[in-house]
């Protein structure tokens, strides 16, 4: 498309949203195919649809008729229980492999440990450490696959995510080696997937670079610090993102829908489906499918529980706690990791949305709904963070705190949940039920592809094609660059309330303007173009 037509139809669209007629439905081929049985799209024409920033995701009534109308004899072919990042990724990774997929959330899109990570896409300084001194290959190998992973969720959804650099301080000349090896080590692994090279910065361009850092701490001054990079996203609206994108796909989502039993074929056993309430009307219906694959995070044992009675726990649920701090405790764009706390954990503080985030915290816990950070761990973060920064660090400072589950794959003799592995696993304990848990959200999209690998399998199914997730861009990629918010703070206005308390029209200066054009991509100029119309019109009608 050439910069002309684009032009035409980014002034069309706005005049047709400008005369009322922004409210069109979506008439959209693959969930009307996958509905009928019907031929799957190319994915050409699959990656043309998830890319336009005028497509219209499929309105719920919609993605809700999609799944009752599967039948047993005409079934879906996979039926994912979940809508985190694993979950919207496996339902991504179906679609676009021509299969008919079909997702169904309890409570909303990313509600649950999705959104409360630490924001950070990372391979893992940490256990690279732990490779290394444990001579642990499996360690090694997650790491290397993180790295890979890392890279490729940066380029997929560049208006979500961004290299961003994060500092080491080090009080001695030991610590200086040491940390300037590590993370050297850090950017030999990543390869070709290096985002910046790290390097070492003395204590005068450190200050310069990190304010608040502190020169002294307890009976030690600063001689420096490392700097290397990693990777940073807007963690639930990834989630969104993927969940949208897995609908322009031709996959059915629906949140606020939960599985309340199974679906069996009473002569093997196996399962077939799922009996599913939409928790907004109350209303129940049946969803068939050839696989259905767990995806709950940290209820996945909940749901293999309803398969079997019996079923064994492999969950080791852990806490992770995080907090919110103001602006002036990080400078924008730089973090600040604290290697080794007083229990060997790290800490980072990183810059978030004009506030600051620090956590997180390792520890046993139980699986509730909405866990909620106890002060303990709150305190436990403000206390890590206090040694290495000149500024008072208050508990009144905290703005927010939340906790999330992290949903640990059990291994029997470990002690202690730090100390297992992030790695995933993949398993069919029950005909028809695939489970896939543990992991991290960095590797969320092979994770994705592995589970329906293995859906594949256990159904034999047969898909149009391969798996092609690892070089596909979401919803408002396409086209996307970090000057794009230029063209909103030029053509948008912003409705302001004047000193009078009247609503009138002025600039969209650039902070707006940034904010809408990461958020949404591409789609920001629509997301404009609706606001200023209806601002328009109120200011019109006094």
């Amino acid at each position: 498309m050439t910069a002309a037509s684009a032009h035409l139809r980014r002034i069309g669209a706005v005049a047709g949203i400008a005369g009322g007629a922004y409210l069109t439905l979506l008439n959209n081929s693959s969930i009307a195919a996958s509905d009928h049985g019907g031929a799957q799209p190319a994915l050409a024409d699959v990656r043309q649809q998830i890319g336009d920033p005028f497509a219209n995701v499929p309105p719920r009534s919609v993605q809700e008729s999609a799944l009752i109308g599967s039948t047993a004899f005409n079934p879906l072919d996979i039926l994912v229980i979940g809508g985190g990042a694993t979950g919207c990724g496996v339902a991504l990774d179906g679609a676009t492999r021509g299969l008919r997929v079909g997702l169904v959330e309890r409570e909303d899109f990313g509600s649950g440990t999705s959104s409360r990570s630490t924001k950070l896409i990372h391979g893992g300084v940490r256990y690279l450490e732990k490779a290394v001194f444990n001579l642990d290959y499996g360690q090694l190998k997650l790491v290397f696959h993180a790295l890979e992973e890392r890279k490729q969720v940066i380029d997929n959804a560049p208006h979500l995510c961004n290299a961003l650099p994060c500092m080491t301080p080090c009080f001695s000349w030991f610590e200086v080696v040491y940390y300037w090896i590590g993370l050297k080590m850090y950017d030999l692994v990543a390869g070709r997937r290096l985002l910046h090279l790290s390097r070492y910065y003395s204590v005068q361009e450190s200050v310069e670079l990190f304010p608040t850092l502190a020169k002294k701490g307890k009976d030690r001054n600063l001689k420096g610090t490392v700097i290397y990079y990693d990777g940073q996203m807007n963690d639930s609206r990834l989630n969104v993102s993927l969940a949208c994108t897995a609908a322009l796909a031709g996959a059915a989502v629906l949140n606020h829908a939960e599985v309340i039993s199974f679906l069996k074929d009473e002569s093997t056993g196996r399962i077939t489906g799922a009996r599913i309430r939409n928790n907004l009307t109350g209303k129940e219906f049946d969803a068939y499918a050839k696989v259905v694959v767990n995806a709950a995070g940290p209820f996945c044992d909940s749901v293999r529980r309803m398969a079997n009675k019996e079923a064994k726990q492999m969950i080791s649920p852990s806490s992770g706690v995080h907090i919110i701090l103001p602006d002036y405790y990080s400078p924008e764009g730089m973090g600040l990791i604290v290697p080794k706390t007083k229990d060997g954990r790290v800490i980072f503080m990183l810059p978030w949305l004009g506030r600051t985030v620090a956590g997180t915290t390792d520890s046993n816990t139980s699986i509730t709904m909405l866990p909620e950070p106890h002060e303990d761990e709150i305190e436990f973060i403000l206390d890590a963070i206090s040694d290495y920064l000149n500024v008072k660090v208050r508990r009144m400072d905290v703005l927010s705190a939340w906790s999330g589950i992290r949903p640990l794959a059990m291994d029997p003799s470990a002690k202690n949940t730090e100390s297992i592995s992030r790695d995933h696993v993949v398993c069919e304990d029950f005909p028809g039920l695939v489970t896939i848990t543990g992991g991290k959200w960095t590797t969320y999209r092979s994770m994705a592809e592995d589970a329906v690998d293995a859906a594949i399998k256990s159904g034999d199914l047969a898909p149009g094609r391969k798996c092609s997730t690892q070089n596909l861009q979401l919803i408002g990629a396409n086209g996307w660059d970090p000057a794009s918010f230029t063209v909103l703070a030029q053509q948008y206005v912003r409705m302001k309330r004047s000193y009078g308390g009247k609503i009138v029209p002025g600039v969209m200066d650039s902070a707006a303007a940034k904010h809408l054009s990461h958020a949404y991509g591409t789609y920001a100029e629509r997301i404009a173009a609706i606001a200023q119309h209806v601002r328009t019109r109120a200011w019109e009608n006094g």
